[in-house]
């Protein structure tokens, strides 16, 4: 399982991993892939930093990447309390509602409430990429297609790659004319924001569309990816690596938040229980369309009455207290957690090297069962 971007960024395999957890990141580097750090969650850029020397600590020297979020709309700028001011009370009331009636029962005196994401906006974000071109890292992502032509010039020439994801060929040559070294095609299938194409038909539209450029853009395929199998697929369709981020969310090395006697969070033990038809694709997580967990919340908002979802960053602001009751509480029905229709295949709590290992035997299996096809 080795292609050029392998050569490219000295990793074993060609398997990027998308994850808002350090240590799942850094267990992936460590087993060969890339561990690509999530940075939205990260209002105060002095908490990244601390993060990040976390994972200079624990990668073994080997490299990793960050993904940031710079959307394009209005309203991008301002404080919580500024941003909080244009959310309507009705969408407060609602949420107050819906928590009561499911029996989301509020946080401990003690901890501390979420103000919301601020990652969204441009100046957080552009604050994570000064924070993270001071460490050694080896690719910048942007979850909400291209970044600013200032900021992919400005990685640039730290001699840190760019990659983008898009949802269509459209959107994967806009990115490649804004100058960005990858694309990640994610399909229909995937978890958080998606388009409407599913991969099988998105990966090939885009590796085609990329392929005539005078200059090489790689293609990671994303959405539905959770087994050796269907990394050869996505190889086979004409990437040259997977991007992948559900099929890890029941790693052992995930801290989800309350722990159940099994030894997963709440949140782990609604996935480990969900099958491939339990996901809707929502707006109701971050104002953008985002695939998520089917469960009483997204049923609450699906209900006759619901309010309109908000535009981004609005949305995240408004329900970032409803998620994080919800998952300190004990109740895995209520839980909100984008995750792709791959959550079907995730059945056990197992350790990011065996959730690797598995990937590569699977993949080697499907290439072998090819090869005796063409054989025979």
């Amino acid at each position: 399982m080795r292609t050029e971007l392998c050569d490219r960024f000295g990793i074993e395999y060609p398997i990027f991993v998308f994850t808002p957890s350090e240590k799942v990141a850094a267990a992936v580097t460590r087993a060969g892939g890339m561990g690509v750090l999530g940075c939205v969650r990260f209002n105060d850029p002095d908490d990244l930093e601390a993060v990040l020397q976390w994972m200079d600590a624990n990668t073994e020297g080997k490299p990793y990447g960050v993904d940031v979020v710079m959307p394009a709309k209005v309203p991008t700028e301002g404080s919580s309390i500024d941003i909080n001011k244009l959310i309507p009370q009705t969408h407060r009331d609602f949420v107050a509602k819906t928590l009561a009636d499911l029996g989301v029962p509020p946080l401990p005196e003690d901890e501390a409430k979420s103000e919301g994401v601020l990652g969204w906006l441009h100046s957080v974000a552009r604050s994570h990429v000064e924070v993270a071109l001071r460490h050694p890292i080896k690719l910048i992502a942007n979850a909400l297609g291209s970044p600013p032509k200032d900021v992919i010039d400005q990685v640039h020439e730290a001699g840190v790659p760019v990659a983008a994801l898009a949802g269509s060929a459209k959107h994967a040559q806009r990115h490649a004319e804004n100058g960005v070294d990858i694309v990640i095609a994610q399909g229909h299938e995937a978890g958080g924001h998606t388009g409407e194409i599913a991969s099988m038909v998105l990966v090939p539209e885009v590796t085609d569309g990329l392929a005539g450029l005078d200059r090489p853009v790689a293609v990671l395929a994303a959405g539905g990816i959770g087994t050796g199998r269907q990394v050869a697929a996505a190889l086979a369709l004409g990437a040259q690596g997977v991007w992948m981020g559900s099929a890890f969310l029941t790693a052992a090395e995930y801290d989800l938040g309350v722990r159940t006697e099994g030894g997963a969070s709440v949140i782990q033990e609604a996935l480990l229980a969900a099958s491939s038809s339990d996901t809707v694709r929502r707006r109701i997580y971050t104002g953008k369309p985002a695939r998520l967990l089917k469960s009483r919340w997204t049923e609450a908002w699906d209900a006759e009455g619901a309010p309109e979802p908000l535009p981004m960053p609005l949305q995240n602001i408004l329900v970032s207290e409803a998620h994080q009751r919800m998952s300190a509480s004990e109740d895995p029905s209520t839980v909100a957690m984008p995750v792709g229709q791959i959550v079907g295949r995730m059945n056990e709590i197992r350790p990011v090297a065996d959730i690797i290992a598995e990937l590569v035997t699977g993949f080697e299996a499907a290439t072998r069962r090819l090869d005796s096809i063409r054989e025979s």
